[in-house]
């Protein structure tokens, strides 16, 4: 199989890359957030310590769904370099360009993604 003539490979992996760097970045910058939160309730009130737990909960369960995402943008990348992008990984159909112009990591078909 190889890369598919329809389509703007060039393009949709550059934003493929872009998304990426943006999710690597948005990781580094909430490392802090998700580090677990002191005990100390001398220098910590009770209630400022259920902030920072719930916002710890958030930035762990968003870092969860960067990987994911991540896992998913790689996943496209490494198909654009075997020469199997913008093919189903279900059904190995075409994916229409309108769906990978709007998510170009997405890996199925709309029949696929539907079941």
């Amino acid at each position: 199989m190889t890369n598919r003539a329809d389509i703007d490979l060039k393009s949709l992996q550059a934003k493929l890359l872009a998304e990426r760097d943006e999710l690597i970045h948005d990781t580094k910058a909430t490392q802090k957030d998700r580090q677990a939160v002191a005990l100390d309730q001398a220098s910590v009130g009770r209630l400022s310590r259920m902030d920072a737990l719930q916002i710890q909960a958030m930035q762990v369960e968003t870092e969860r769904r960067r990987e994911i995402e991540f896992n998913r943008v790689k996943a496209a990348l490494k198909r654009i370099e075997n020469g199997e992008y913008g093919y189903c990984v279900a059904c190995d159909e075409k994916i229409g360009t309108k769906r990978l112009d709007m998510n170009p990591a997405v890996p199925t078909c709309i029949d696929c993604a539907s079941r």
